[in-house]
């Protein structure tokens, strides 16, 4: 078993070594899909553990011999990202288990972001644009910083950034599950591709669009057409893909029916 942990939190050592032994019984569940993340109070502290589900085999051999894990990439790189002034949970450790001398359990520990607005919101038809227009224009130009700081987060959907009004009015961003991204130039295109797993009416893309394009100094027009075409594209495979998962649940249930 591998495990990292950041120097500045060295005095929860005890805490980071006891995770594999006490994350299936104890701490609260946040999240469970694939992944599970589960928040821990230590001496009051919250703390938020993720456990990255068990690779398939091959991706066991790829983890161990030639690419990070994502416990460790989430960790790297949410030091990268505070480092260039990206707000993101400050990571705690890693962990890496391992089973015949191949990966296996990973975990990811960091501080819990007291955050807890998500761009869901977006999607929902019953609250009027006007009343959430400001976050946009704020998340727009957010994200052209993110840009022009060469950062790219590849999974940019709406549960993976967080926000809170601040009393000025004013909007705080921070980014999660970022073990999928890019420190590169980020061209036009590329920016524009990067809101294609947002969700919203076509007025928030248009918004997000026009107020990107002028934080960028790109053509207002051809960015609006860019990010349209490229969620739309999104929105298509989306529909393809739950209309075959409906498909294979319908075909399992009739299975179960018969025998």
């Amino acid at each position: 078993m591998k495990i990292v942990i950041n120097p500045k939190y060295k005095h929860l050592t005890q805490f980071v070594e006891s995770v594999p032994s006490i994350f299936p019984t104890q701490g609260e569940s946040i999240y469970k899909a694939r992944n599970e993340i589960k928040v821990f109070n230590v001496d009051g502290i919250a703390i938020n553990v993720k456990a990255y589900k068990v690779p398939i085999f091959i991706n066991r051999i790829v983890y161990s011999f030639f690419r990070e894990t994502k416990a460790q990439r989430a960790y790297d790189y949410a030091l990268k990202l505070l480092s260039l002034g990206v707000e993101t949970p400050a990571p705690i450790a890693y962990i890496i288990e391992t089973r015949g001398g191949l990966v296996a359990r990973t975990y990811f520990i960091s501080l819990h972001t007291p955050l807890d607005g998500n761009f869901r919101l977006f999607g929902d038809v019953s609250i009027p644009f006007e009343t959430v227009r400001p976050l946009a224009e704020a998340f727009a130009r957010y994200t052209a910083e993110l840009h022009e700081k060469q950062v790219l987060h590849v999974d940019y959907s709406p549960g993976n950034i967080l926000f809170e009004k601040k009393e000025d009015g004013s909007y705080r961003f921070s980014l999660i599950d970022i073990n999928r991204m890019k420190f590169c130039e980020v061209d036009e295109r590329e920016g524009c591709k990067a809101f294609a797993r947002m969700w919203g009416i076509e007025e928030f893309f248009r918004t997000v669009a026009r107020v990107y394009a002028e934080a960028r100094g790109f053509d207002v027009e051809r960015c609006t057409k860019l990010i349209l075409d490229f969620q739309n594209e999104e929105q298509a495979y989306r529909d393809r893909k739950y209309a075959r998962r409906d498909k294979i649940a319908a075909f399992k249930e009739k299975l179960k029916n018969i025998f």
